[in-house]
């Protein structure tokens, strides 16, 4: 399965996030992914649902909503209603991750959970057949821009885990044109990258968001194809 990169509006302009939306998906991006913080799970505040539903009808690809936020299950249909097409949770953010990934489903939307670096792979174990994405955080939760912390053995046990199964492995923080190919090989599908992608561009120089996202995904690809 080919890489999908998934650039974070966290580092977008956001003052112009419609025309930034359109600008990634019009230079390459698979998916939009974006960090919804409350500054309780996270140190930082983001964006809540009515931001997240604004974004929907720019979003022509795949709305990849990632929660970092506790508690989840009361938020869970304002972010169906708001148009995701995948909802993350973290499996840190409450005592029933079980019930929350059923309750993502039943809203109808991909149901997707995150692991943080000091989580081990083994905490989704039991619910693998309620899951559709696994999220690996490759940095502790809450700002972008921060450096890569080496996951790659959880990520390949988790793709072991998975076998048979319809799973995406999807790497959150710190992936690079360096990082991307470390992860690739380990087996994941989905990278989301920010700084990596929007820096240096504009919606007024686009074309620099397409060389970021290609050459990260030149990067993976390569460390793919090396095990084909």
């Amino acid at each position: 399965m080919p890489i999908k990169i998934a650039p974070s509006i966290l580092s977008a302009d956001f003052a112009n996030f419609g025309a930034e939306i359109r600008a990634i998906e019009d230079q390459g991006a698979d998916w939009v992914h974006i960090d919804v913080m409350d500054g309780h799970f996270v140190p930082n505040l983001t964006f809540g649902a009515p931001a997240v539903k604004a974004f929907r009808p720019h979003v022509k690809t795949v709305m990849d909503v990632h929660l970092m936020i506790s508690p989840v299950d009361a938020y869970i249909g304002a972010y169906a209603d708001a148009g995701a097409d995948i909802l993350t949770a973290h499996v840190e953010a409450g005592p029933h991750i079980h019930r929350t990934l059923q309750a993502i489903r039943a809203a109808g939307m991909k149901a997707g959970v995150a692991l943080n670096p000091g989580t081990p792979a083994e905490a989704v174990e039991h619910v693998l057949d309620l899951t559709d994405l696994i999220c690996v955080m490759t940095v502790n939760p809450g700002f972008g821009g921060q450096s890569f912390i080496d996951m790659t053995a959880k990520i390949a046990r988790l793709r072991a885990m998975c076998a048979g199964r319809d799973i995406l492995i999807e790497i959150d923080g710190g992936v690079t044109t360096d990082t991307a190919p470390l992860v690739a090989k380990a087996g994941a599908d989905v990278l989301v990258a920010g700084s990596a992608v929007f820096k240096d561009g504009s919606v007024d120089a686009p074309d620099i968001y397409g060389r970021n996202i290609a050459a990260i995904r030149k990067a993976a690809d390569g460390a793919t194809a090396t095990l084909a």
